[in-house]
């Protein structure tokens, strides 16, 4: 009989789960090639994702225009090895014995395309070097 060794998986929260979080969790699906099990959410989710934070990523590829802002539950948070919050502060709520990262990045909402590309860059960078601590090969 085969074991097989559970999927490493991130959940990356901010408060409206529109822009940084779902930048964030599509470079992390891209860059895994679905090796990681991979959840945004947000503690006051908006009504749609951030147009800006959608062209930002078409220009690397990675369309995020199916994705929905969603609350952040007690279940995505226990169902995931690494919790990223990204400049919620207080408005993120903390689970003790969690991996917990805290990624301070400007947030992207109401500014335009120059401004937002430097902010899809960082989070790029940061999910590369997340994918080294989970131990996940970037595919690109």
């Amino acid at each position: 009989m085969t074991t097989t060794e559970p999927r490493p998986s991130a959940l990356f929260v901010c408060v409206h789960n529109a822009g940084r979080s779902q930048m964030a969790a599509g470079f992390l699906r891209e860059l895994s090639g679905g090796a990681v099990d991979v959840r945004s959410a947000g503690s006051m989710p908006a009504e749609m994702i951030n147009p800006t934070a959608v062209e930002a990523m078409l220009e690397k590829g990675i369309d995020i225009r199916a994705e929905q802002p969603k609350i952040l539950t007690a279940e995505a948070v226990e169902a995931s090895d690494a919790v990223i919050t990204m400049g919620c502060g207080d408005a993120c709520p903390y689970y003790p014995g969690k991996d917990y990262q805290d990624w301070e990045l400007e947030d992207p909402a109401g500014q335009g395309i120059e401004a937002v590309r430097p902010i899809r860059d960082e989070i790029e960078r940061r999910v590369r070097a997340l994918l080294t601590e989970l131990g996940v090969e970037p595919v690109a």
